[in-house]
């Protein structure tokens, strides 16, 4: 439920509306779509609608010409001008009632030559903003009266066929046009919601992630923490049933509460510090620190990546093996990710720092050569690193390089 308000309260696009159909921005804006109010026009709305309109009138102009020219009675003649007004008029009701409108001209058209360009954008009309059954009803009245008008009414110039030929070309024409736009719209609205499911399950993938790490840690913490913990509560209970044993004892009995609780924070610590390790199998197996660096960047060399190691570190034996094998793992999920993601590259893996000093991890790769297909899954690994840096006390980022690459850099605390 959560998710499903985020995606529909997030904005969806924040790029100039006036360049884009209220129609299409009224689809896209959830907050107007549930307001149920009419989209207003913006700026591209009113050009188009200026234009047409301006067409309308100059093709019903060249039909008044027409008419002065035929034995046309002169009341039949100004009928049909007035007509052709009213419908150019009703061009700007167009988008609010596209339908109404072109099944109006219909019969209009029929009986009034300055009419026929206010048909043609209605039908146009019609075809962007309402699916092909309608089209379809309006479309095929237009054709059937096409011959039947240009017997009534035969054009001077061309011959009979000719005419209608011209005109159901014309309508076929008009109609795809349509339906070509309005596909296009369509596919903007499948893709945004297509985007929409992709941050939503994303999401979903992190929380469901970040679950599972909570789990081990609960399981982590049972398992090891447990006899630590128990033992502290067995020598402080001790204190508390004999408040009048002696000095020595009393001391004593502190001092093994004292060690016991610094021995379960750094249980604590190698807990957190092993919680991403990917694989259940390697549980009890010795866990790499930054002395298994150079091990790590010579095993990639070996399997034919080209990875150059930058390593300033002061003291390396005096590293926390929390510290050191977080450092180990990011350096290690940033190699994967430069296997996977540019393939032939030149990785650059960076370690600075020193006691008293913030540990530092950069894995740097350029812009890859030529099209590299997508992964799937990708983002996972990232997803952990982040997790198991902030679980160390450190922060992680990662993010595209000016030079189209791709780095992830790491911060950890070495007191």
């Amino acid at each position: 439920m959560t998710d499903d308000k985020a995606a529909r309260t997030a904005p969806v696009y924040t790029g100039p509306r006036w360049f884009f159909p209220s129609a299409l921005i009224h689809e896209l804006d959830p907050d107007a779509s549930r307001s149920g109010r009419r989209p207003r026009r913006t700026a591209r709305d009113w050009a188009v609608d200026f234009a047409c309109f301006l067409l309308a009138v100059l093709i019903g102009l060249l039909g008044a010409e027409t008419l002065q020219n035929s034995d046309l009675p002169r009341a039949l003649s100004a009928a049909d001008q007035m007509l052709g007004a009213l419908s150019c008029a009703a061009l700007w009701l167009r988008r609010r009632w596209p339908f109404a409108l072109a099944a109006a001209m219909v019969p209009v058209s029929f009986v009034s030559e300055t009419s026929g360009g206010v048909a043609v954008i209605a039908l146009f009309t019609l075809a962007v903003h309402r699916p092909f059954r309608y089209v379809a009803w309006v479309a095929g009245a237009q054709l059937a009266l096409v011959p039947l008008y240009f017997w009534w009414r035969p054009d001077p110039d061309l011959p009979y066929a000719a005419v209608v030929v011209l005109f159901v070309v014309l309508t076929v024409a008009v109609v795809g046009w349509g339906m070509f736009v309005r596909s296009k719209r369509q596919l903007m609205l499948s893709l945004r919601d297509r985007a929409r499911r992709a941050e939503r399950e994303a999401r979903l993938r992190a929380e469901q992630a970040q679950r599972l790490a909570r789990e081990a840690i609960a399981r982590e913490m049972h398992d090891v923490l447990a006899h630590r913990l128990t033992l502290l509560s067995v020598h402080a209970g001790a204190l508390e049933f004999r408040p009048d044993a002696p000095r020595d004892e009393v001391a004593r009995a502190a001092g093994v509460i004292r060690e016991s609780a610094h021995e379960a924070l750094q249980d604590l610590r190698e807990i957190i510090g092993v919680l991403r390790t990917g694989d259940s199998e390697d549980a009890g197996r010795p866990q790499p620190t930054l002395a298994a660096l150079d091990t790590l960047v010579a095993e990639s060399r070996q399997a034919g990546m080209k990875v150059t190691l930058d390593q300033r570190v002061t003291d390396a034996a005096s590293v926390p093996a929390s510290v050191g094998r977080t450092a180990y793992r990011i350096a290690q999920e940033g190699l994967t990710n430069a296997r996977k993601h540019a393939p032939g590259t030149e990785v650059t893996v960076s370690v600075a720092g020193g006691p008293g000093e913030d540990l530092t991890v950069t894995v740097h790769n350029p812009a890859p050569e030529g099209e590299v297909p997508p992964v799937p899954g990708a983002g996972q690994g990232l997803i952990g690193l982040t997790e198991r840096a902030t679980l160390a006390g450190g922060t992680l980022k990662h993010g595209p390089t000016p030079d189209g690459g791709f780095e992830v850099q790491a911060c950890l605390p070495w007191r």
